[in-house]
């Protein structure tokens, strides 16, 4: 079974807490032992955002782990994404701004787990559980 991974699991691997990490790494390990570790596009972006990341150090790490890179989004992935994001979008205008906000790259990371019927990796069920239901999180 292949399981996509979220950009916030990603960056508490490479995080200095042996805690936080520790559980990540285990996370990773028992994920990669049902199968294969996936990224979309959007989480790699987000990683090169991060200060000291380059291309270079990204591919090598993703050779290195084993982690695949897909690269395209399907017509059908992109309009999850907006349905996805619409509905956050009424939700927090009905809160009147209450929910943190959010970027269009979550919802590209769960509409390409969810359409490919990955499971996801994250440390983030909440926004997931609801702008997906039928998405199965990985959450620890």
């Amino acid at each position: 079974m292949t399981t996509a991974i979220d950009t916030n699991i990603l960056v508490a691997l490479w995080d200095t807490d042996p805690q936080l990490n520790s559980a990540v790494r285990k996370a990773l390990d028992s994920a990669q032992a049902r199968g294969a570790l996936v990224i979309t596009g959007a989480v790699y972006t987000e990683l090169l955002a991060l200060p000291g990341r380059t291309e270079k150090m990204l591919d090598k790490f993703f050779g290195a782990t084993g982690i695949l890179v897909e690269w395209q989004l399907s017509e059908h992935t992109w309009r999850t994404a907006g349905s996805g994001f619409q509905e956050y979008a009424r939700r927090r205008k009905k809160n009147k701004a209450e929910m943190p906000r959010r970027i269009l790259a979550d919802f590209l990371i769960g509409a390409h787990a969810a359409v490919h019927h990955y499971p996801l990796l994250t440390l983030d069920r909440r926004l997931y559980r609801a702008a997906f239901c039928k998405l199965k999180i990985v959450a620890f």
